[in-house]
């Protein structure tokens, strides 16, 4: 019996979303693309589990990138680490108004700056340097306005410190591969999308939104 989505291969696995056996090629490349896998197929569960060669080195590639910048800092910092890359997926923009790893860079150093002397009492914003770089800011500081209310007054000086960290990063990302200008958003948003990111807006009203990477795979121990 063909294969009911390519009409072409045979199908010899039961795809319990679309109610019929479909092929190996089908079940690996559409799977939660065009079909929309329940958490119980069994095939869906192993690729998971054993995830394909390239999904692998991509992970590691993407560890190796990241763990400096998370290296020593508390638990706390680090989960603010983490949301912050899906903020920067959230406002990177796009079509002509998309931001680069630059504007990214940019917007965490103004950023980290912001915080820094909001941290010795000082009220003054530092701006970025592009348009891009200066929504991303202003959207992430909207976002940690909002984690920092009513908390102690050293959310500032953890903010500045997870934002140089990121900011360091993404020079990082920029010095290995100055051919891809968006590399480092290319990792945010792998990572944004392996935390669940919640929509923009749908920050918790409690504000406890800086800790989607509980139990996340890409913290190390």
């Amino acid at each position: 019996m063909r294969c009911p989505l390519c009409d072409t291969r045979t199908a010899r696995r039961a795809c319990p979303a679309v109610g019929r056996d479909i092929c190996p090629v089908c079940c690996g490349t559409k799977r939660q693309v065009e079909i929309r896998c329940p958490d119980t197929c069994a095939y869906l569960a192993g690729a998971r589990v054993h995830p394909p060669a390239s999904i692998r080195r991509q992970r590691d590639q993407d560890l190796s990138m990241l763990t400096p910048g998370l290296a020593g800092l508390s638990e706390p910092r680090q989960q603010l680490f983490l949301f912050s890359l899906t903020l920067i997926d959230r406002f990177k923009g796009d079509g002509l108004e998309a931001a680069t790893d630059g504007d990214v860079a940019s917007a965490a150093g103004a950023l980290a700056s912001t915080f820094d002397t909001a941290a010795r009492g000082v009220i003054y914003e530092h701006r970025a340097d592009s348009v891009p770089a200066r929504r991303m800011a202003e959207g992430i500081r909207d976002v940690f306005d909002q984690l920092g209310r009513g908390r102690p007054s050293g959310f500032a000086a953890d903010a500045a410190e997870v934002l140089r960290r990121l900011e360091e990063r993404v020079q990082a990302a920029r010095h290995l591969a100055p051919e891809h200008p968006r590399a480092f958003l290319e990792l945010a948003g792998r990572v944004a999308r392996r935390l669940g990111a919640p929509e923009a807006g749908a920050l918790p009203a409690d504000g406890q939104g800086a800790s989607p990477a509980a139990g996340s795979s890409i913290i190390l121990p």
